[in-house]
């Protein structure tokens, strides 16, 4: 699934240009730095992370790459590979964004670091929901939540459970839309959270590996029922937004009352005046909608491998965990506890008590093809 078709960005010229990884000798001192996130990312690294990090460490300097996407950091961890084995400069010291296993077999290659034997002060400071491997740092986070208008519905009677939320739905008809669950995650997840619903609560019953046709047309099917119990009462009668910006732009024109939505998404737009300070903001506490966290990785054999751990530690101070939340609008990739009282107090509704994932491959055709088919028949895919 796309992780979102929109991103409100600071990023000015940034924004769409990719920037190649350099292949120059790496410099003593000099982290290189590899991101795959959006530009808004890079952006925040720019003018928050890396004027920061560099005051508080003179002798070291971040070169802020962008790798493109995914596989430009898949291929430079398959570099590092051979860096590895050939006894040579990997020009690579810090993935912003990776996936521990990937590229397959860059653990056992011993080209990543192991963060959690690496002695990081800030480490036992992460929030245990996010760790997913010893070789990677997860340092900010995004999960979908639901976003209302605080004029219409009072945060008092903002629905906290499943069940809270189908009711209001049905009590207040048109005044609730998601995205069509291909067209962006903030639809897509709530589509996932239906599936958890009807599936006992339980998002360890699916894995990317046990897929299949029967338990598919099984599991799927309940969650259909669901959102058909509630179509009826959506926007326009059973209408489906076209990504996560229709979604907000109906939000912000009183269209709707409230919308599923990306927690760092709703929290740019209303920092950015997008949409009103006011706007309230309530997470499912049963069962949160699904979000993940962003993985940094430290290449082991980078020529800054030292200066990149203290970047991995600096990353996870409370200036910086606090920056994702205020001036990024992400989640922190520590435990709340670390988070200034103000902040928790005025993140209060959001915060999770469970941060449930969704596996990816043959499970999300399923789910795409099967809400077309089965929820939403009448709505043209390629529309």
């Amino acid at each position: 699934m796309k992780r979102r078709d929109f991103m409100i960005s600071a990023a000015g010229g940034l924004a769409g240009l990719t920037l190649l990884p350099r292949l120059s000798i790496a410099a003593e001192g000099v982290i290189d730095w590899y991101t795959s996130s959006d530009s808004n990312i890079l952006d925040f690294w720019t003018n928050t992370v890396k004027p920061a990090f560099e005051a508080a460490n003179p002798d070291i300097t971040l070169n802020l790459v962008d790798a493109g996407d995914g596989a430009g950091i898949i291929a430079i961890g398959e570099r590092a590979i051979a860096a590895k084995q050939t006894n040579t400069d990997p020009q690579a010291d810090f993935f912003e964004s990776g996936d521990a296993l990937l590229p397959a077999g860059a653990i056992e290659a011993g080209v990543y670091t192991n963060i959690k034997e690496a002695g990081l002060s800030n480490y036992d400071k992460i929030n245990p929901l996010a760790i997913q491997s010893d070789y990677s740092l997860p340092y900010r986070g995004s999960q979908v939540l639901l976003a209302y208008d605080s004029t219409k519905l009072s945060p008092a009677d903002a629905p906290k459970t499943w069940d809270e939320l189908v009711a209001w739905i049905k009590a207040n008809p048109g005044q609730f839309v998601y995205n069509r669950p291909d067209k962006g995650g903030s639809g897509g997840n709530f589509v996932r959270r239906a599936i958890h619903q009807a599936n006992g609560l339980d998002p360890a019953a699916f894995t990317v590996d046990n897929y299949t046709p029967e338990f598919g047309e099984e599991a799927l099917g309940k969650a259909w029922e669901l959102l058909k119990d509630i179509a009826p009462s959506l926007y326009d009668n059973g209408a489906y937004s076209s990504g996560n910006t229709q979604s907000l732009q109906l939000l912000s024109q009183g269209v709707v009352t409230m919308i599923p939505v990306w927690s760092d998404q709703v929290l740019q737009a209303i920092d950015q005046g997008v949409l009103p300070a006011d706007t309230g903001l309530v997470q499912l506490q049963d069962l949160a909608l699904a979000g993940g966290f962003t993985r940094s990785i430290v290449i082991e054999n980078g020529t800054n491998r030292d200066a990149a751990l203290k970047l991995a530690d600096f990353i996870l101070s409370e200036e910086i965990q606090s920056a994702i939340l205020t001036e990024l609008g992400g989640f922190p990739g520590v435990s709340w506890d670390y988070i200034s009282p103000e902040l928790r107090e005025r993140f209060a509704d959001i915060v999770p008590q469970t941060i449930p994932t969704f596996p990816g491959g043959q499970w999300e055709a399923a789910i795409n093809d099967g809400w077309y088919r089965n929820v939403a028949p009448n709505v043209d895919r390629n529309s």
